[in-house]
């Protein structure tokens, strides 16, 4: 297949780096480079789909409101999406962003709709669906050179139906997932944009007297090589216990103490990243904030 002028362009073009993505969750080094991989994992419930929506709307938002002006697509297989939600974090931080800045950048209606005109939104059923939307992916890159990010929410929804409709064997129970990481490989090394990926801590069945090793068992990366291979950053999402919350230790108001804190330890595999990073977050109506 013959590669057009305009594909050749956004291809070698280099795109946004998202080191600056979010300082508070990565180490000193910064966050993820151009062609590098960031999963999300943890249990159901743990913050990670709001993560998601954080790093979405700093992408999205202008630079006059504190944003990386770049264009997201949000790759849905979970059916989570809520838009409702993200419009209204996405307004609220646009407003915030603009009240510090002394730029008059138009109506806030029409700042919001340029910055939705960002993202695109993918559904997919299935891990053939999910491999379709790859594949129609590069045509995407090509044709919307400033985009910089995909999300995946999530990466694993498909484990157990390509489980059972694999057969007996572990090769034939991966072949799809394999088949999307084989790609998704290709075009991070071609188009060198960033993705962050959520993935669902999968539960086991232990034999045997339970042990202070089993908790941690859960947290074993379980989805095929080709996709671990991928992985460049892990961020580990856990509920963290109430009396940790230094906002409560502090005295602070009875909402503060109700509010759900959650954990996010930041590792990486990449050679120019070293050490780790815990970080605390909590999530109220403006979205994810960090104590």
């Amino acid at each position: 297949m013959s590669e057009s002028g305009t594909q050749l362009f956004a291809r070698l073009e280099a795109r946004r780096s998202l080191k600056d993505i979010e300082p508070r969750l990565f180490p000193d080094d910064g966050g993820p480079d151009q062609g590098e991989v960031v999963e999300l994992y943890g249990l159901e419930g743990t913050g990670k789909t709001e993560l998601l929506y954080h790093l979405l709307c700093r992408c999205v938002l202008p630079e006059v409101a504190g944003g990386l002006e770049v264009d997201v697509v949000f790759v849905d297989t979970d059916y989570s999406l809520d838009m409702f939600r993200l419009v209204s974090i996405l307004d609220t931080r646009l407003n915030a962003g603009l009240a510090t800045s002394s730029s008059s950048a138009g109506s806030d209606e029409s700042l919001l709709r340029s910055c939705l005109s960002r993202l695109l939104v993918v559904h997919c059923s299935c891990s053939s669906q999910l491999l379709l939307t790859l594949h129609f992916l590069e045509t995407t890159l090509s044709s919307r050179p400033r985009l910089a990010l995909v999300l995946i929410d999530s990466i694993s929804a498909f484990y157990w139906l390509d489980r059972c409709e694999g057969g007996a064997t572990i090769a034939r129970q991966e072949e799809k997932l394999s088949k999307c990481a084989d790609l998704l490989g290709r075009l991070l090394r071609d188009y060198r944009f960033t993705i962050f990926a959520t993935c669902h801590t999968i539960r086991r069945s232990y034999s045997g007297p339970s042990s202070s090793s089993s908790s941690s068992e859960t947290d074993r990366p379980y989805l095929c090589r080709p996709w671990q291979r991928l992985i460049t950053h892990r961020l580990q999402c856990s509920k963290q216990e109430v009396q940790n919350n230094p906002d409560a230790a502090a005295g602070g108001s009875k909402d503060q103490r109700r509010r759900q804190v959650f954990s996010v330890h930041c590792t990486s595999s990449s050679s120019r990243m070293k050490g780790s990073r815990i970080s605390s977050i909590c999530v109220t109506d403006r979205g994810v904030e960090f104590i």
